[in-house]
């Protein structure tokens, strides 16, 4: 989880406050394919079921643009996936503190009957 939290902190020092669709352009890659991926990306969150995710998809432009339409798909599967592996991360860490108190307090139980039964 922090190594996540570590590399994704990185990224963004690195690409400081440069917007997605600027990050694309700036590493070459074309200003449809940033624009297919914006709007992928926004729906791929959607999907996942976050709040500030919302689905967007120029259709037209998706059927007769192949790069909008495989910035669109690119953005989607990986947000959407960003999305779910978050939300599986912070289950995995609720249930884990839930199943660590038990374990604690199953640990002092015993302990208190110990110190009662000397």
């Amino acid at each position: 989880m922090w190594r996540c939290v570590g590399v994704l902190g990185l990224l963004v020092m690195i690409t400081g406050c440069q917007s997605t669709h600027e990050d694309l352009i700036a590493k070459g890659y074309p200003p449809a394919f940033a624009d297919g991926f914006d709007d992928g990306c926004s729906s791929g969150r959607q999907a996942a079921g976050a709040i500030t995710g919302e689905f967007r998809k120029n259709v037209p432009r998706y059927l007769k643009d192949k790069q909008y339409a495989e910035g669109w798909t690119d953005g989607f599967r990986q947000c959407q996936a960003m999305r779910e592996n978050e939300d599986r991360n912070e289950y995995k860490e609720r249930h884990w503190d839930e199943r660590e108190r038990a374990w604690q307090q199953q640990k002092d139980r015993d302990a208190a009957r110990a110190y009662r039964s000397q």
